[in-house]
């Protein structure tokens, strides 16, 4: 309620409407109030004509309604304990120590109990026709006086409303679907406003979003919005095509692309027609296509698309008409119907109906030259608020792209890597596992040179308490085809040259709660319907069958129910790991496989426990029962879904979205190329864009010479403002394994890609690549030197 009255009269009236709310829908109800005006937080129960809310108090019962509700207010109490202090009932002092606070306030609760014993009773006995009685109490009276006529102003709100009653004061009832300018105030009101006692975050006036309007400078502008802003985030939202797959996700997108495209899109063409992934389309003439347009569709879309020409599937016209105003600026009706090749009625209707579900606005935004007159147009919200921001100039000043080295700076401090950045304890250590959720390293590489390059004095028993502790699971996620191959191959060469499977094997740390929308996302990618057994050795199958049937087992447990040799298990367990089929509950099972020679000694005593003492070995399917089990198939074994299937159970692609954001703090599609957990660009690009329109991450360049859209966390953005301001870790230097996630050699830093192998290593000094050590070799870094090597 917008009432210019002050806040003495406006916390009154708020008490009294805030009373009168919860005697009508019996709920409790949040209500703050300001010098200019009153805010009631409801809900969807709550549904009244809003015109009756100027009658819900009278001038004549107002202080009858003020009385019952001030008791449970915390105004009351805290009027009542200054009351009793001003008049030395309550000591504020005892014995010459001063009272503590806490036991100021039990003391002035028992003295209120023994003077105003309602005020204190039970509610569940204010039933019927009894109400509080109020006693004839000087220090009651006197708590009521300053509640009426210091903390609120009894009499003036009793004017505004006889005023109301009389028609002098004119009361407008408005329904908007977003706060007007003048409640940004009240809804972001300071504590000290509240009339309840509901804490600060749990407030549902903070959960209402406030649409980003333009400031009153810019009203009479040129235009309603910057036209470089506008051509900016045209070009950034424009998809891009750079060869036949990006050519194949822009097509999924606008669903339909008439003749003529563009002309750097046109030799990717005859790939995707000889491999029969797009179609060419000449609509029939009783189609609302005009006639002689022709245009491409995916093939994906192909049975959509006949069903929407034959007049039998309108929301196909819906989504044409939104891929196409997502990848273009502000528009209206008839220059998308031209551009498209359609009648002006049908994409108009479109149109309606994509406002009605939230997804355009219309306005107008460009300035016409046509005797000046503004045309409506249309806009996507999301791109529209992009461009509101960049108009008044905030984030162009907050977020000043920077180089691919400076990028690489903040990367280093945001993973830690840079020693005054180092996380310490088992505390950094579990926040570290969440950063790197779902990236697959060597198993040897994860202690040696990730965690103890992100940790302080790294001690391995961090790792084992939490993986002991139920907090941390590892396995390896990968699986596919191709690694069955290689799965079998290394099978049979240690058959005939006793070779066993390395400690190469990639595996992935991750929190365990988490472990099975990683598995699905991670597999999901290579569904390809591999056999995992196929390539285990004869030992590997017993351990597996061995685990199916009993459970998690320890390891002196499976040598003797196999009855093979400790070396031999350890060989079927390495099998059954890098197949991604077993884990372990603590990380020392691990790292028994990898150092065989490995005893666990006690001190200076002769008596040395086993290396395999840690935890037990169980089924990694067990742990996440998953995707994976989707066709009935035990443990794992088999994967029948696709990815598509993945796609739609429990926000895969989401968690995916929200973990390489964390991971990364920026994230653009080169950045992706090389880790294990990212999914196509396409689908996690909806994903962020959908995190845009809510406010949670942001928008924009962020990162120069790199194309496409990108988006970062708001405290990646005030990082990467910070990181230009500081220039003593400039000339550090940086040893990173190949393996690490940072390795970032032929993506995002220039030069040819330093293999991820367990014996490489890249040198970076201020940024940028100095020195790649390959092997025991070192070499500077130079373009041909490093073209050459990697050759």
């Amino acid at each position: 309620i917008h009432a210019p009255f002050g806040g003495r009269i406006n916390r009154a009236w708020g008490l009294a409407l805030r009373k009168r709310f919860c005697l009508t829908f019996d709920f409790e109800l949040q209500a703050a109030a300001t010098d200019n005006g009153i805010v009631i937080s409801l809900g969807e129960r709550h549904s009244f004509p809003l015109e009756s809310v100027f009658g819900y108090v009278r001038s004549s019962s107002v202080r009858d309604v003020l009385i019952q509700a001030l008791l449970p207010s915390p105004m009351f109490m805290t009027r009542w304990r200054w009351t009793i202090g001003r008049s030395l009932a309550l000591l504020r002092f005892a014995q010459g120590k001063k009272v503590p606070p806490h036991i100021q306030r039990m003391k002035a609760e028992d003295l209120l109990a023994a003077v105003f014993p309602d005020a204190l009773a039970c509610q569940d006995n204010m039933v019927g026709e009894r109400t509080r009685q109020i006693p004839d109490h000087p220090l009651v009276a006197e708590t009521f006086k300053d509640c009426f006529t210091e903390a609120m102003d009894l009499e003036g709100v009793k004017t505004v409303l006889r005023r109301i009653e009389r028609g002098d004061i004119r009361c407008v009832a408005v329904d908007t679907p977003v706060p007007s300018p003048f409640s940004h105030e009240i809804l972001n009101a300071n504590p000290y406003a509240f009339l309840d006692d509901a804490p600060l975050e749990e407030r549902r006036a903070r959960a209402v979003e406030l649409r980003r309007t333009l400031p009153p400078d810019l009203a009479g502008a040129i235009g309603a919005l910057d036209p470089s802003a506008i051509d900016l985030v045209v070009r950034e939202s424009r998809p891009l095509v750079r060869d036949e797959d990006e050519f194949h996700d822009a097509l999924l997108t606008l669903v339909w692309l008439p003749e003529p495209i563009p002309a750097e899109w046109a030799p990717h063409i005859s790939g995707l027609l000889t491999s029969r992934r797009i179609i060419r389309l000449t609509p029939p003439a009783s189609s609302l296509v005009l006639p002689g347009v022709t245009g491409w569709v995916a093939a994906e879309n192909r049975d959509r698309i006949d069903q929407w020409l034959a007049g039998q599937n309108e929301t196909v016209l819906d989504a044409i008409v939104l891929g196409w105003m997502e990848s273009t600026g502000p528009t209206t009706v008839k220059e998308l119907a031209d551009r498209l090749g359609f009648s002006v009625e049908p994409v108009e209707q479109a149109m309606v109906r994509l406002e009605q579900a939230g997804q355009v606005l219309r306005g107008s935004f460009r300035f016409s030259s046509s005797n000046g007159v503004r045309a409506v147009e249309w806009c996507h919200r999301r791109l529209l608020a992009r461009i509101h921001r960049l108009t008044v100039g905030r984030l162009r000043r907050e977020i000043e792209p920077v180089t691919a080295a400076d990028f690489m700076r903040f990367l280093l401090r945001w993973h830690h890597v840079v020693p005054s950045a180092r996380l310490h304890g088992e505390t950094g250590l579990s926040e570290i596992i969440g950063q790197l959720a779902g990236f697959e390293a060597p198993a040897s590489v994860w202690e040696s040179h990730v965690l103890r390059l992100r940790l302080a004095r790294y001690e391995p028993e961090w790792l084992d308490r939490l993986c002991l502790s139920g907090f941390v699971g590892w396995g390896r996620l990968s699986f596919h085809d191709r690694l069955l191959s290689g799965l079998e191959a290394s099978i049979e060469k240690r058959r005939t040259r006793g070779v066993i499977p390395t400690s190469a094997t990639p595996i992935s740390l991750f929190p365990r709660e988490e472990g099975d929308w990683l598995r699905a996302a991670v597999q999901g990618q290579f569904a390809g319907g591999g056999d995992r057994t196929s390539g285990l050795s004869q030992m590997g199958q017993a351990i597996k069958v061995v685990l199916e049937r009993r459970g998690a087992c320890f390891f002196t447990d499976l040598v003797r129910v196999t009855g093979a040799l400790p070396s031999e298990v350890e060989q079927g367990l390495w099998e059954l790991v890098a197949a991604g089929l077993v884990t372990a509950d603590g990380f020392d099972n691990l790292r028994a496989l990898i150092d065989p020679h490995r005893r666990r000694g006690e001190g200076r005593a002769k008596v040395h426990r086993p290396r395999h003492a840690s935890g037990r070995w169980s089924l990694l399917r067990s742990m996440y029962p998953g995707p994976a089990a989707i066709d009935g198939q035990g443990a794992g074994d088999r994967w029948s879904g696709s990815w598509p299937d993945v796609q739609k159970g429990a926000g895969v692609v989401e968690s995916v979205a929200r973990r390489l954001l964390r991971r990364y703090g920026v994230v653009f599609r080169d950045l992706l190329a090389y880790d294990s957990l990212a999914l196509p660009w396409r689908d996690l690009l909806v994903q962020y864009r959908r995190l845009e329109m809510a406010g949670e991450i942001r928008g924009g360049r962020f990162v120069t010479g790199f194309v496409g859209e990108q988006f970062a966390l708001p405290e990646a953005v005030e990082s990467l403002r910070a990181l230009r301001k500081m220039e003593e870790n400039k000339e550090q230097t940086i040893k990173l394994s190949a393996c690490d996630p940072l390795n970032l050699t032929g993506s995002i830093l220039p030069g040819p890609r330093v293999p991820a192998v367990t014996t490489n290593f890249v040198i970076l000094r201020n940024g940028m690549v100095d020195q790649v050590l390959v092997g025991r070799e070192k070499h500077r870094s130079s373009t041909k030197q490093a073209e050459a090597l990697m050759a």
